[in-house]
């Protein structure tokens, strides 16, 4: 009790009273929605922070919630102050706080519904998650993206790229933006999960002399791979911090309630006060780090374009109606426009032609996302079903915790982290780079045996430290069932 009255002192009272202390004294119906959408995601967030079990995935859409849909708007309200030029009136602001609250209690109410339901097993999510990690799919994984580096590091700049800015990585004129984008992100997901296969692969006492020494070669490697191909100062904020955190979650003592609760406090509060400044790298020529208060940075930082972002797509909706069709851009991604010429374009981009931005690197939240397809029900279907599949995620996770060879264990923290960007949009942008990062440990996992119904009495229980994979053996069992 005293942690979550602490919690929710400072995520329901101070912080919000910080911001409002800037307010030019103007309170209306917008402001006083948004006030209830930060103590909806205070609340939550201060649910998760004091949980006796791990939740992941519930983590990531209320620290994103909070933050960039909660004390963000609450200040750009406050003051009337954005960090874009798009200007909307007092009734669109209040249709976007509506909006966000609906996509809330929406997740709320399906979390919800699949935690009622627990007892169910789950068809289609406990069995992925339950598979187990392959030594040969994992080695021949490592071995590919070894070769993938050679072939492509030079293609974008070479070594050095990596290690100059963001923008340096994208100077080399000899591929589009949309063949860099693939070659990087074809570059940096299977090395990623590569090295994280072989850390996580069972470690046996005795027997499969090749396995081991096959992991002691290519972890270094991989190790290196990823400090070049993964850093955070040529790489994304939120994807360097999904790899970064993966490790750590991925490590078995924060799979506890009690160090899960203190690495996510210390989380919340970086993101907090240094993710605004951590976009240093960005460019080649660098700008000196001015240090303001969280309301100006709230209100004048384009990384907390969300809120705006969703008036000028309620905006949109006024002027041009629903778009259902524009539902089908994220599911059908990897059509080209040369064969489909009116697949819709990504809606951050459609946004910022609306407002008449002459840049067009913008978000676009799924809940306006959603809202544009048709309206309030979108959204809360969308919201529902998400709010019930993370329910379920972060339940399966925790009943695995345990086993750290199953997928559950690796994949839910990715998607945890990663969908922090997932949920800022836009989803044709980042649906791309998202089944990547998913699909990938499927292939180096495989289904978990099941349990015998009739277990026999006369076999004593396997030792953790000679456990094997279900259904994989040692590397010359595979190589012998393949020839």
């Amino acid at each position: 009790m005293a942690a979550v009255c602490a919690w929710a002192a400072a995520l329901i009272g101070l912080l919000p009273v910080l911001v409002l202390q800037t307010s030019d004294g103007h309170v209306g119906a917008a402001l006083v929605v948004q006030c209830v959408v930060v103590a909806h995601t205070g609340g939550a967030l201060t649910w998760v922070l004091t949980d006796t079990s791990v939740r992941l995935v519930a983590f990531g859409f209320w620290l994103f919630s909070y933050v960039w849909l909660g004390l963000a708007p609450l200040a750009m309200l406050a003051t009337d102050t954005y960090p874009l030029e798009y200007r909307t009136g007092e009734a669109t602001a209040f249709s976007a706080t509506v909006l966000i609250e609906v996509g809330l209690l929406a997740y709320s109410a399906g979390g919800l519904l699949a935690a009622r339901r627990a007892e169910n097993r789950s068809v289609v999510l406990a069995p992925v998650l339950s598979r187990r990690l392959a030594p040969l799919p994992v080695l021949v994984l490592s071995g590919l993206s070894l070769v993938l580096a050679v072939v492509l590091i030079p293609q974008l700049g070479g070594w050095g790229a990596f290690f100059t800015s963001r923008q340096a990585l994208w100077q080399p004129e000899a591929a589009k933006d949309s063949e860099r984008t693939l070659r990087t992100w074809i570059l940096a997901v299977p090395a990623f999960w590569a090295l994280v296969g072989l850390i996580h692969l069972p470690r046996r006492t005795a027997g499969d002399r090749w396995l081991r020494g096959a992991r002691r070669l290519l972890l270094p490697l991989l190790l290196g791979l990823n400090v070049v191909v993964n850093n955070p100062i040529s790489r994304p904020r939120f994807w360097a911090g999904t790899v970064l955190l993966v490790l750590l979650f991925s490590w078995s003592r924060f799979t506890r309630p009690r160090a899960f609760r203190i690495t996510a406090a210390a989380l919340t509060a970086v993101v907090l006060l240094v993710f605004p400044y951590s976009d240093y790298f960005r460019y080649s020529e660098r700008e000196a780090v001015q240090v303001v208060s969280l309301t100006e940075q709230l209100t004048s930082n384009m990384d907390y374009d969300s809120f705006q972002q969703m008036q000028t797509g309620v905006d949109h909706v006024k002027e041009n109606g629903f778009s259902p069709s524009d539902a089908l851009g994220p599911l059908v991604f990897m059509v080209p426009r040369s064969v489909w010429p009116e697949k819709p374009q990504a809606v951050g981009i459609t946004l910022a032609q609306h407002a008449g931005y002459d840049f067009w690197n913008l978000s676009a939240p799924l809940w306006i996302e959603s809202y544009m397809w048709a309206g309030f029900p979108s959204v809360a279907a969308v919201f529902c079903l998400l709010g019930a599949a993370g329910r379920r995620t972060d339940d399966i996770r925790e009943r695995l915790r345990d086993q750290q060879t199953t997928l559950a264990f690796l994949l839910v923290p990715a998607f945890a982290f990663y969908q922090m960007i997932f949920l800022r949009g836009s989803l044709l942008a980042i649906v791309g780079p998202m089944l990547l990062l998913l699909a990938v440990p499927l292939f180096i996992t495989r289904r978990a045996a099941r349990p015998s119904r009739f277990p026999s009495p006369a076999l004593p229980p396997a030792t953790a430290s000679h456990a094997s994979i279900p259904g994989t053996g040692g590397i010359r069992d595979q190589l012998h069932q393949l020839r």
